[in-house]
């Protein structure tokens, strides 16, 4: 079957030294401390180890054809956002980041697809870059969960969502700054319990803050399978209902009927929860994502998908239509 995943991450072979150009703070630099490796160095700490595979197009294709897969959409690694940077230098750093994987899309064409990222902590320079990107031949953008802890659902944030509309923009959400993982350090909480939560922060956010029905054409996915989102719909539905007072003050809809609205990656780790998500929204709203190449992803792209017991459209829609809608291919 034809396959999109729709959820990698890329990095440029050699970053800028940022730190110093800028004259603050601990921007993520490479370390290439041994052939086919490096360190993504913060400062003087080591943040995490990768490989080639996350900067070398060549071998990203000969491992897509090893997994199966016939494209990939590629995006940034969310550290690399920086949104506390100063919003000029915030720019800068989407800039190359953005030039680096127009320029890799423009070199293997039917190999990949580009998603921008963006200084979200600048709502206009945001949108200025959306804009020449999208230009560039990008078919939308990776944003964060949460914008320097701010919800995506602030009103400085409605410009943007009306320039992805226009434009007709995918957004994939991905956590990142995990709310509270200053006290859950041991254990990899933050990534096993802060990122499924923080994905649900922004879901309810765009559906409380009323976004979701403001802009009735964005193409939102959530990543992760939408987090602990569609896990915990029920009580999100039974907040809503039970204490309005406190809940539906921005948008009296019940939640429930946005989650439809939203398109969901197929990173969910088993084949139950798959399907529950199938069950809930439909396999027309789920995208083949694997969030390679990091070991929290899945080892083989598409493998869940194709081992999983539905059906063959099920699987088709999964791992072609539905990413091809959602790109607007």
């Amino acid at each position: 079957m034809f396959t999109i995943d729709t959820h990698t991450h890329i990095i440029p072979r050699h970053l800028p030294d940022f730190s110093t150009q800028f004259g603050y703070g601990d921007f993520i630099q490479l370390d290439h401390h041994e052939p086919g490796k490096a360190w993504m160095m913060q400062g003087n700490k080591r943040f995490r180890e990768i490989l080639s595979n996350c900067w070398d197009p060549a071998i990203r294709m000969d491992e897509m054809r090893q997994h199966g897969v016939d494209r990939q959409v590629i995006c940034t690694i969310p550290v690399l956002f920086s949104y506390w940077a100063q919003p000029e230098h915030g720019l800068t750093i989407s800039r190359f980041l953005n030039d680096d994987v127009a320029a890799t899309v423009q070199q293997h064409p039917d190999a990949f697809i580009g998603l921008a990222t963006l200084p979200m902590q600048d709502v206009n320079l945001a949108v200025k870059e959306l804009e020449r990107c999208m230009q560039m031949g990008f078919k939308g953008i990776q944003i964060g969960s949460n914008v320097n802890n701010k919800n995506l659902s602030e009103p400085e944030f409605f410009d943007l969502w009306a320039a992805c509309e226009q434009l007709n923009a995918a957004i994939l959400i991905h956590p990142w700054q995990m709310m509270g993982q200053e006290h859950t350090t041991k254990y990899w909480l933050p990534w096993l319990v802060g990122m499924p939560a923080e994905i649900s922060r922004a879901a309810c956010s765009l559906v409380f803050g009323g976004v979701m029905e403001k802009f009735k054409n964005l193409k939102v996915c959530l990543a992760h399978g939408g987090g602990s989102f569609l896990p915990t719909i029920g009580r999100i539905e039974h907040g809503w209902e039970c204490r309005p007072d406190l809940v539906a003050i921005d948008n009296p809809i019940n939640p429930r009927h946005y989650i439809k609205r939203f398109w969901y990656d197929s990173h969910v780790c088993d084949h139950s929860m798959l399907q529950y998500t199938i069950d809930l929204v439909g396999a027309d709203r789920i995208m083949q994502g694997s969030d390679y190449p990091f070991p929290l992803g899945e080892a083989i792209p598409g493998e869940l998908v194709r081992s999983a017991p539905i059906s063959e459209a099920d699987k088709q829609l999964i791992l072609g239509d539905a990413p091809k809608s959602w790109l607007g291919l």
